[in-house]
C-alpha cells in the first residue's frame, strides 16, 4: 500500500509542471504559448513573439493558428482544454476542427434571416471543396483546415455532413422528437469525433461506435445546457414529443418555470444522454488507448449530468450556469488514465 502511494506521489511530482501549464492556459489574462514550426511563440493582447525570425507565409499560418485557438477558448471551453491534452502532433488540427464547428454553430445565432445563413453555409461548402482542390480561401479557419487535411488526410464527407445538418437546422424550430435530436447530434458532433479519430490515426470500428454514442450524448447535453440562453431569446428547441408527454408548453420554458412537469422533461432528456454515455463505455475494452484522447469531452458531459441531477433536474438552477473550476484537473486525470 505504502509503495503504491509513493509511486503516485512521484508521478504527480513529475507531471505537476504539465498541469500547471494547462491551468495557466485556462485564464484569459495569461499568456498563450504555442509550439510552431518556427519556434516557441508567446502571445498576449495581440502580440506575437518568436524565438526565430519567420517568413510572411509562416506568420500568416501562425496568425490563423492563434485565431482558431482564441475562438475555441472563448466559445468551446471544454473543447479547448481537451485539445491541449491531445498528443502534440494533433493539437493544432483539433483546434482547427473545433473552430470550424464553432463557426458553423454560431451562424444560426448571428443571422437575422435564413437566406443570409444559407449564404454563409454555401461559403463553407465551397471552402471545403476548394480545400480538397488545394485552393483554400484565405480565411483563418480554412487555412488551418487545409493544413489539417494535408497532414492527416481527413475525410471530406464528415465536413460536408456537418455543414448540411447545420444548414437544415436554420429552419429554427424545435426538434419533433428525441430521435431527430439524436440524428442531428450524430451528423454534427459525431462527425467531429470521427475527424478527431482520423487525426489521431485511429481506424477501429469499436472506436467509431463509441464516437457515435458520445456525439449523440454531446448533442443532447448541449441542447439542455443551452435552454436558459434560448429561453431568454424566446426560443425552445427541446424535443416536442417529450414536452407533450409531460404537458409542458414552450411558454413554460420561455418563462423559466420550475414546475415538476418541466423537470420531468429535463429528466427524460438527460437520461437519454446518460444512456448514450453508458453505451459508449460498453465498447471501452475494445477501443484502442490511442482513441481515448478524442473522447475527453465525456468529462464535461458527465459533470453536467451530475450537476443537473443534484439540482433536481431544474435546468434553470443558477448552479448550472457556473463553470466547474475542477474541470481542468478532471480532464488531466482522465487523460492520464487514458480512459473515457
Amino acid at each position: 500500500m505504502a509503495s503504491g502511494v509513493s509511486v503516485r506521489l512521484r508521478f504527480l511530482k513529475k507531471n505537476i509542471c504539465r498541469y500547471r501549464s494547462l491551468h495557466s492556459l485556462t485564464s484569459v489574462h495569461r499568456r498563450v504559448f504555442l509550439n510552431t514550426d518556427s519556434g516557441l511563440c508567446s502571445l498576449s493582447a495581440g502580440e506575437v513573439r518568436s524565438q526565430r525570425p519567420v517568413s510572411s507565409s509562416n506568420t500568416k499560418s501562425l496568425q490563423s493558428d492563434i485565431y482558431c485557438l482564441q475562438l475555441v477558448r472563448s466559445r468551446d471551453y471544454e473543447g479547448f482544454l481537451s485539445s491541449l491534452l491531445l498528443p502534440e502532433e494533433a493539437r493544432r488540427t483539433s483546434l482547427a476542427l473545433r473552430a470550424f464547428n464553432v463557426e458553423l454553430a454560431q451562424v444560426k445565432d448571428m443571422v437575422s434571416q435564413k437566406t443570409i445563413g444559407l449564404m454563409r453555409m454555401e461559403f463553407w461548402k465551397t471552402a471545403i471543396e476548394e480545400i480538397y482542390r488545394d485552393q483554400a480561401p484565405q480565411q483563418p479557419v480554412t487555412v488551418e483546415l487545409w493544413r489539417a487535411v494535408k497532414k492527416h488526410q481527413l475525410t471530406k464527407r464528415w465536413f460536408l455532413r456537418m455543414i448540411t445538418e447545420r444548414e437544415k437546422d436554420l429552419d429554427d424550430r424545435a426538434f419533433r422528437n428525441i430521435q431527430e435530436l439524436e440524428s442531428y447530434s450524430e451528423n454534427t458532433q459525431s462527425s467531429l469525433l470521427y475527424l478527431l479519430l482520423e487525426t489521431l490515426g485511429v481506424k477501429n470500428v469499436h472506436a467509431d461506435h463509441a464516437a457515435s454514442h458520445i456525439g449523440k450524448a454531446q448533442g443532447v447535453v448541449t441542447c439542455l445546457r443551452a435552454t436558459p440562453y434560448h429561453s431568454s431569446r424566446r426560443r425552445v428547441y427541446l424535443p416536442m414529443d417529450i414536452c407533450l408527454k409531460h404537458t409542458a408548453s414552450q411558454e413554460d420554458f420561455i418563462r423559466c418555470r420550475r414546475e415538476q412537469n418541466v423537470r420531468n422533461v429535463v429528466y427524460d432528456i438527460a437520461s437519454q444522454a446518460h444512456v448514450h454515455l453508458q453505451h459508449a463505455r460498453s465498447f471501452s475494452n475494445n477501443v484502442p488507448a490511442a482513441a481515448a484522447p478524442a473522447f475527453l469531452q465525456t468529462v464535461g458531459l458527465e459533470d453536467y449530468l451530475q450537476r443537473v441531477r443534484k439540482a433536481d433536474f431544474d435546468v434553470f438552477h443558477p448552479s448550472l450556469q457556473k463553470r466547474n473550476p475542477l474541470i481542468p484537473l478532471q480532464l488531466y486525470l482522465r487523460s492520464w488514465k487514458k480512459s473515457y
